[in-house]
């Protein structure tokens, strides 16, 4: 086992990344403070895991619910599951609630804990390599709205991450795709050392292979912690981690949620960033190549065309959190492992993009 920290003084807290994670019950209950804990999950993730973690739990006043599974259900309406439950088996303000599943799971239950009673401690074991590697560190929690994805939410820290590697092993091979846009992003992002490694060892990586799936969990964590300790309410650094996500957040509420993956529609505005960053005259069209490969390469989507209007993707992409003033911010890349926030761009640029990969 392996053991980052996020340091956020008073709110700091470890992740830990390993093997059979889910038999060690120390990890988990050191960090419950009060009596009561509510595990969330959904109809998926509980027939696999969820005896497992109660098990662990056993000294605990437990109560659980599980959700419908699927981005279309990260809405207000299912969030009210939760309060419900929590209202119904009397939970106090020192409960404490477990997210046991994806990046949809992870989110709801972390908004949740941040708004019931004004704020209670909660517990993130990701099932997913995308929310392992993304949505679980950095206590960025929320809901979707049908005008726009992750438009209502709170920043809420929790106590510890607990990441078993081999819950892995029951996740499909389209939502593994997924998770590995997320980790290419850090190489894109900040390590081209790290873009070359994925580079070289993506086939394995598809493969599955253990020790590598390790290493890319364990290294994205680590350049997530690094900015998140900078800049916890995104003010500044951690505007990066949006790279291709105004993009891809378009893609998502377009085409109705659940029609591409978080990650599939991450990859596909990934690659409108860089072929932007190409036009910007950032990048050569070699480089724009090569990340188009590793995407392939890595089972993930390249493009929407006939998928989506200009107008209607333009209409979308202006309900964004990135949007200031009525100015689109984007994430841009100087060379590959060098990003920026840029918003002073060049409209006609953004708008050949936008119709080279809808039309």
């Amino acid at each position: 086992m392996k053991t980052l920290n996020l340091d956020l003084q008073e709110k700091s807290y470890p992740i830990y990344i390993g093997q059979d994670l889910l038999s060690e019950g120390e990890l988990l209950t050191k960090h419950i403070s009060g009596k009561q804990v509510m595990i969330v999950t959904n109809t998926a993730v509980a027939p696999l895991y969820l005896k497992k973690v109660k098990n662990l739990l056993s000294s605990f006043e437990l109560a659980q619910v599980i959700l419908p599974d699927g981005e279309k259900y990260k809405t207000l309406g299912t969030l009210n599951c939760i309060f419900s439950a929590l209202l119904e088996n009397k939970f106090d303000r020192s409960c404490t609630l477990i997210a046991l599943g994806g990046g949809v799971v992870g989110d709801m239950t972390g908004f949740a804990a941040a708004s019931y009673q004004r704020a209670v401690n909660f517990i993130q074991i990701p099932t997913t390599l995308l929310s392992q590697v993304d949505s679980s560190v950095g206590g960025k929690t929320g809901v979707n709205h049908a005008l726009g994805k992750n438009m209502i939410g709170a920043f809420h820290q929790p106590k510890c991450v607990l990441i078993d590697i081999d819950t892995l092993d029951t996740l499909d091979n389209q939502q593994y795709s997924a998770g590995m846009a997320e980790v290419i992003k850090y190489g894109l992002l900040g390590h081209l050392n790290f873009f070359n490694f994925l580079q070289e060892n993506i086939q394995d990586l598809t493969d599955r292979d253990k020790s590598l799936i390790a290493e890319i969990i364990y290294h994205s964590c680590q350049y997530k912690t690094n900015i998140v300790a900078q800049d916890e309410l995104e003010v500044g650094k951690r505007a990066l981690l949006n790279f291709g996500h105004t993009f891809g957040h378009a893609i998502e509420n377009t085409l109705g949620y659940g029609t591409f993956l978080h990650g599939e529609a991450i990859s596909v505005g990934m690659l409108m960033a860089i072929k932007l960053s190409q036009l910007e005259g950032y990048l050569s069209s070699n480089q724009v190549v090569q990340v188009q490969d590793l995407l392939e390469k890595a089972n993930l989507p390249i493009s929407i065309i006939g998928k989506i209007s200009v107008t209607d993707f333009m209409k979308a992409m202006l309900v964004d959190k990135k949007v200031i003033n009525g100015n689109i911010r984007l994430v841009l890349l100087k060379e590959l492992g060098h990003a920026f926030v840029c918003d002073d761009y060049k409209n006609q640029l953004l708008n050949q993009v936008i119709n080279e990969f809808c039309q």
